[in-house]
């Protein structure tokens, strides 16, 4: 994301807040999150879901912010998590990409991403 407000950028809280809100806007399971303030600026971190993870990296003196959102299965639209993203950093451009990763080649009904008893014996 290019040329987003560069006071959101290096605030380690609201960073931390904009990706865990975004996470739970697409109805992913926050498991935990863990960010750090760069001096003189910069924040990088990660949202762990149970579906995966969120990260971001931003280099506010460029108002450029790198994110990924990898999610599992069916459940997850990580389109939700960039669309909350963009409305709150108001990034002027950016760009997005999706790439499909760690296909089984099963039906999506087999694959599980919330705990399953019979596994956790």
């Amino acid at each position: 994301m290019y040329d987003c407000d560069k006071r959101k950028l290096n605030n380690h809280a609201r960073v931390q807040e904009m990706m865990e809100s975004a996470a739970k806007a697409a109805k992913a399971t926050v498991v935990t999150s863990e960010f750090h303030q760069f001096n003189p600026y910069g924040v990088s971190g990660a949202v762990i879901i149970a579906e995966s993870h969120l990260t971001i990296h931003t280099w506010p003196e460029y108002g450029y912010a790198a994110v990924d959102v990898f999610t599992c299965g069916e459940e997850i639209d990580p389109w939700v998590c960039v669309r909350h993203l963009i409305s709150e950093l108001k990034p002027k451009s950016h760009q997005a990409m999706e790439l499909k990763r760690g296909t089984l080649g099963l039906p999506s009904k087999m694959l599980k991403h919330k705990p399953d008893a019979a596994v956790q014996a």
